[in-house]
């Protein structure tokens, strides 16, 4: 058996799976975020290792887990852990949509260097510039950082006392040389740290290290579990959903919304802000449009109109051309493809005729366009995609889906219901590490349906992400 831990940002999710990837027990524990200023994200990592312990209790309450072998980690990707030389936590953690950094952020990316090594922008979420925030504004606290770990690997630290990353998330921090899959040190001394304070890095299917005992005897497992390098939220999702060669994709609507696409060369493009990082598998890479605000929009406009987010969706009925009424879902700022931490959320063109049906259909299509936007990136750069594949609370709606479907001109694919997230990705790669098995196990899930582009409506899908993009452009400079 297999476990996989996957860390969010809203609570922490773990399955169990037997050797033919079957699902046997899940368990999930709630987390937190806290916002102490405008633009600041954060997070006690205190309350992951509680998370991880209610969740794995939770777990060998519904199965024994004596017969585990490996264990993988998956969890939101960027967050500053700052940890000292006594392996104390130093401050709470700065979250991937914390855009405190932005100053320092542009700063960083005024540096060819970091685009040309990492293949990216130095985004605001990003790690590196919250360590040069740090610095000028938290100085005592900068001087004691003895290691600066990514959000799971905090968990990992704890769960075998190694301080490891693997490559999937380590390409998020402006660190890494993405190509090479090495830290960098001209990088790292542009931002004034050191190799000494990152930890070591290892592929996400190989072995990082193997459970304490004391947890092992706390939770029932065998001494000696292995655990998995594992993976970024959305490189284990991509391993959980059977996204792992050139040509496959998935579209994610969770709190942020994903297009995420493998590929099997390391072909960046960093000025159209499609995010290049490695896989979770060794050799591989993978492309992503990232937006800030999708489900987390639709929740926005749900608490505001006083309706839960599902029967929002349920009153819409089949699938219509875009009004007249357009919802840009900037809530936090964008990344793809704008790269714009201050641009804010906005309705225009509402009328007397606006009713909350109208304005949640124009919420759907707002974070249709900005997925329209992430598939338009990511194109340009050379990346193909075949096949797609919709994961994410958000893809329970039919009507959001197929409006994706038709702004995108291709099918979408619903997988069978069942969890293929970044939990049972993670499982697949503590597999993998526990038994030296490879990406013939990364299977795509079974699909219950395919939903097809509605042609009809195709051009006015088109004509409406124009103005979509022409409003962008108009309301940037007014924040």
């Amino acid at each position: 058996m297999y476990i996989g831990l996957d860390l969010g940002t809203s609570s922490l999710k773990a399955v169990l799976i037997d050797d033919q990837q079957a699902i046997l027990a899940d368990a999930t524990a709630s987390l937190e975020a806290t916002r102490p200023q405008a633009g600041w994200s954060e997070q006690g990592p205190a309350d992951w290792l509680d998370a991880a312990d209610n969740a794995m209790q939770a777990l060998g309450a519904q199965v024994s887990l004596a017969a585990v072998k490996g264990i993988g980690l998956s969890g939101h990707m960027h967050g500053a852990t700052l940890i000292d030389a006594n392996g104390k936590v130093l401050r709470p953690c700065i979250l991937w949509n914390d855009t405190r950094s932005a100053a320092e952020a542009v700063e960083l990316d005024a540096n060819p260097q970091f685009r040309a090594l990492t293949g990216n922008i130095v985004f605001p979420g990003f790690t590196a510039p919250k360590l040069v925030w740090v610095a000028q504004h938290e100085p005592d606290v900068f001087a004691k950082v003895a290691k600066v770990l990514l959000p799971k690997d905090y968990l990992r630290l704890w769960l075998t006392g190694e301080a490891v990353a693997e490559m999937s998330d380590a390409a998020g921090t402006s660190w890494l040389d993405v190509g090479k899959r090495d830290w960098s040190d001209a990088l790292l001394a542009a931002s004034g740290m050191t190799r000494a304070q990152m930890p070591r890095l290892v592929e996400g299917s190989e072995v990082s290290g193997h459970i304490r005992d004391a947890l092992a005897s706390r939770w029932g497992l065998p001494k000696c579990v292995v655990v998995a390098g594992g993976g970024g939220d959305n490189a284990a999702s991509a391993v959980g959903v059977g996204v792992v060669k050139a040509g496959d994709a998935f579209v994610s609507l969770g709190t942020s919304g994903v297009l995420f696409a493998a590929s099997d060369a390391y072909q960046p493009d960093a000025a159209t802000a499609v995010h290049t990082f490695c896989h979770a598998l060794p050799d591989t890479w993978h492309q992503m449009g990232v937006i800030l605000a999708a489900a987390d929009a639709l929740n926005w406009f749900a608490g505001i109109s006083g309706k839960p987010s599902a029967s929002l969706t349920h009153e819409l009925g089949p699938l219509q051309a875009p009004s007249g009424t357009l919802f840009l879902p900037y809530l936090g700022g964008e990344r793809t493809p704008h790269n714009d931490a201050q641009i804010r959320g906005s309705f225009l063109q509402l009328g007397h005729d606006t009713d909350h049906i109208a304005m949640t259909r124009a919420v759907l299509e707002g974070v249709t366009h900005a997925i329209r936007d992430s598939y338009d990136a990511l194109t340009s750069t050379g990346t193909r995609i075949n096949r797609l594949i919709a994961v994410g609370g958000g893809s329970k709606s039919d009507y959001w889906v197929q409006a994706i479907a038709t702004s995108l001109g291709m099918p979408i694919e619903l997988p069978v219901a069942g969890d293929f997230g970044g939990a049972f990705g993670a499982a697949r790669l503590g597999m993998m590490a526990a038994t030296g098995a490879g990406v013939e196990i990364a299977t795509p899930p079974q699909i219950a349906r395919t939903i097809e582009p509605d042609t009809n409506l195709a051009a006015a899908f088109a004509q409406a992400h124009a103005r979509y993009r022409a409003s962008y452009d108009a309301l940037k400079g007014l924040t």
